[in-house]
Parts: structure tokens; sequence; C-alpha cells
């Protein structure tokens, strides 16, 4: 069964970051580029991308492939927020 990650990649707020950060999901890909969605002209300098894999390893693959990219990544499970104990 799969389960939904985000992905979020930050990038520095030069041009140059901004158009290598772009590359970097090219070369993965156009399927990733095509569902990315990028922060730049709000100045968040972040990219933002969601999948559904097996595993938070396989979604971490994903960008591991460039040792330039620093990525983090999250499981969209609304069932580990409602075990809060704040609910």
């Amino acid at each position: 069964m799969t389960s939904r990650f985000l992905i979020e990649v930050p990038h520095e707020e030069e041009v140059t970051a901004c158009a290598r950060a772009v590359e970097f999901f090219l070369k993965t890909g156009s399927h990733f580029l095509n569902h990315t969605d990028w922060g730049c002209k709000d100045g968040v300098h972040k990219a933002w991308i969601i999948v559904e894999v097996d595993s938070k390893e396989d979604a971490r693959n994903i960008v591991r492939p460039s040792r330039s990219i620093i990525a983090a990544v999250a499981a969209r499970d609304v069932e580990g927020c409602r075990r809060s104990p704040r609910w």
C-alpha cells in the first residue's frame, strides 16, 4: 500500500540557485517537475512535491541522487495528528 509524502527542497535566494533546483527536478524526470510547487516568486525559496510511494525511504530516494540537494520528507498522515493529546 502506498502512502503520501511531502518533500520540501529549500535552496538559496539567488537566481542561479533557483535554476539549479529546477535543473535537479528536470534530471529526475519531467513528471516530478510538472508536479512541483515553487515559492520563489514570493521570496520563499523552496520547492514542494507530494509523492505516493511505498515508504519514507522511497520518498527520500527521489531527491537523494544529488548531494547538493537537502530535502525534508514528511508523511502526509492526518491520523498521526489525531493521536495528539491536545485533541
